[in-house]
């Protein structure tokens, strides 16, 4: 039978602020991206530019929590790898950075998308922001297209990610998942 460490410790475990930043983005992210490709085919209505309104703020919302992100993560050391093989630390470190990308890619084409179209964003209707592209069709339906390709991509690497926290939590059972949990201060043992 083999065992793992009982007790998660602050070199072991995420911050609360990046457990924070982590989290807000995880339902900031599910939250836009069900939202935007549930009102994607609504027939034109008060109610679809209500809705396409509230995902462009999720939108800047996202885009403002990755850069925090990416800044917190820059000043602050993550806890170490737990041991894994390499290939899973390498899909894992591949991953991540994939997902620093879309974090900003996804947001800035749906911006620029809404910007080339002619629809600026007024953040939560308080915060006019300026737009980055001309008015300019053509490149609004290519920007619409590389918007929602690169959420689907997303939505992928969630998929993925969620998928590996889950088997090392209910497989492995190496209390990797609890690093990222608030409260949670120990790990399972590893049953054989």
């Amino acid at each position: 039978m083999q065992t793992f460490p009982s007790a998660l410790n602050q070199t072991t475990r995420y911050s609360g602020v990046a457990m924070a930043l982590h989290w807000l983005l995880a339902v900031g992210i599910v939250g836009a991206f069900g939202l935007g490709f549930y009102m994607a085919d609504l027939p034109f209505s008060p109610g679809r530019l209500k809705l396409f309104n509230w995902h462009k703020w999720a939108g800047v919302t996202i885009l403002a929590l990755s850069a925090l992100r990416l800044l917190w993560r820059l000043s602050h050391r993550p806890p170490a790898e737990l041991p894994s093989p390499a290939w899973q630390a390498l899909v894992a470190r591949i991953t991540h950075r994939l997902f620093y990308a879309l974090f900003f890619a996804v947001p800035l084409a749906g911006w620029a998308y809404s910007s080339a179209a002619g629809f600026p964003i007024v953040w939560f209707g308080v915060l006019p922001l300026p737009d980055f592209v001309p008015v300019n069709k053509d490149l609004a339906e290519l920007l619409k297209e590389t918007h929602g390709l690169l959420a689907y991509a997303l939505a992928g690497l969630v998929a993925l990610h969620v998928a590996a926290a889950l088997k090392h939590h209910f497989i492995d059972h190496d209390g990797l998942l609890q690093r990222m949990l608030p409260g949670r201060s120990t790990a399972p043992d590893k049953q054989a």
